[in-house]
C-alpha cells in the first residue's frame, strides 16, 4: 500500500475575496501609509500646478479675477511675437555654447585631476566649489568681474597685463552680453561636469591602458581608442544636464542683465517671467511655459536616443 500526498481542495469561488477587495487590501497595507503623505504633497505642489498651467495656457487670465477661454490665440501670438522668437534664438545659442564649452573644460579638468599629482584632491574641491554656490550669488559676483570701469574686475586685469585695448562693457554691449552670461554659467558648472567625467574615468580598467601601451599606443591614441569610448555614459549625462540647464536658464540671466541691454540676452525663461509678473499676462506666460516644457522634452528625447545608441556602438 503506497502513501500519496493529498493536496487540499481549492476553496470555492464564493469563499475567495474578489479581486477588487484584494487590491484594496494591498493599498491599505502599512507601506502605503508612509508613501501617501509624500504623494499628497507631490500632487499639490507639482501635479496640480502643472495641470492648471496647461489649462491657463488656453485662457486670457491676468492672474486675478475671471478668465475666459481663447483657444490657440496665445500660441498664435507667440509665433508672431518678435521678442519671443528672438529669445528662442538667444536660448539656443546660449545652450549650444554652454554644452560645448562646459563639457570641454570639464573633460580637460577631469583628465588633469585624474593624473597622479599630490594636489589632485584639493584641486577637485576647488574646481567643484562654484557648483554649490547659489546662481544668483554667482551672477552678482560676475557683475563685479564684468564691471565696465577701466580699473575694476576683468578690465583691470586686462589693463594690468598690457591688454587694455581689449577692455569692454561686457554686460552693456549687446553683442557681448549673451556670451558674458554663458561665461559665468560655464565657470560655475564646469566643475560639476568634471566630477561626472571623473566617475567615468575611474571606471576605465587599467589593464586596457597597459595592453594598449604594450601594443605601442601613445597617450593620445589611448585616450581616443580606450578612454573616450568608455566615457560615453558620462558624456550622455553631462550633455543632457547641460542642455536642459541651458534651455531653462533664468537665474543668472535675470540677475546679471535682466535680459538686456534691450533684448540682447533675453531668454524664453525671462520672457515668461516678465509676461507673468511684469505685464500680468498669466495666460500668455503659461502658453510660453508649455511650449518651453515641450521643447525641452523633445530635445532631451532626441539627445538621449542618439547618445544611448552611441554608448552601445562604443
Amino acid at each position: 500500500m503506497t502513501l500519496t500526498s493529498r493536496r487540499p481542495a481549492p476553496a470555492p469561488a464564493a469563499a475567495r475575496p474578489p479581486a477588487r477587495r484584494r487590491r484594496r487590501a494591498r493599498f491599505l497595507t502599512p507601506p502605503w501609509w508612509f508613501v501617501a503623505p509624500a504623494l499628497l504633497v507631490y500632487a499639490v505642489v507639482v501635479l496640480y500646478p502643472s495641470i492648471a498651467g496647461v489649462v491657463y495656457a488656453f485662457t486670457d487670465w491676468s492672474g486675478i479675477g475671471d478668465r475666459s477661454f481663447v483657444g490657440l490665440e496665445n500660441f498664435r501670438t507667440l509665433l508672431h511675437d518678435e521678442r519671443a522668437v528672438g529669445s528662442l534664438r538667444n536660448t539656443l545659442l546660449l545652450t549650444v555654447a554652454i554644452v560645448v564649452v562646459q563639457n570641454g573644460i570639464g573633460l580637460l579638468l577631469a583628465l588633469g585631476v585624474h593624473a597622479r599629482i599630490k594636489s589632485r584632491t584639493v584641486l577637485r574641491a576647488i574646481f567643484f566649489a562654484p557648483a554649490v554656490v547659489s546662481p544668483v550669488m554667482v551672477a552678482f559676483l560676475w557683475k563685479y568681474v564684468y564691471n565696465p570701469e577701466p580699473g575694476a574686475g576683468l578690465n583691470g586685469i586686462l589693463g594690468a597685463i598690457g591688454l587694455g585695448g581689449l577692455r569692454q562693457d561686457w554686460l552693456g554691449n549687446p553683442s557681448l552680453a549673451l556670451w558674458s552670461v554663458a561665461g559665468m554659467v560655464v565657470w560655475q558648472y564646469a566643475g560639476y561636469s568634471m566630477v561626472i567625467f571623473l566617475a567615468g574615468l575611474e571606471g576605465v580598467p587599467v589593464e586596457l591602458h597597459e595592453a594598449a601601451m604594450i601594443d605601442g599606443a601613445g597617450r593620445f591614441q589611448r585616450f581616443r581608442y580606450v578612454t573616450w569610448p568608455l566615457l560615453a555614459p558620462a558624456l550622455t549625462i553631462n550633455v543632457m544636464l547641460s542642455t536642459i540647464g541651458g534651455l531653462k536658464l533664468f537665474d543668472q540671466v535675470y540677475a546679471a542683465t535682466a535680459g538686456g541691454p534691450g533684448y540682447a540676452s533675453e531668454t524664453l525663461s525671462t520672457v515668461l517671467y516678465k509676461e507673468a509678473f511684469v505685464f500680468g499676462k498669466f495666460g500668455y506666460s503659461t502658453a510660453i511655459a508649455l511650449v518651453l516644457a515641450l521643447f525641452v522634452a523633445a530635445v532631451s528625447l532626441v539627445q538621449i536616443g542618439y547618445l544611448r545608441r552611441r554608448e552601445v556602438t562604443s
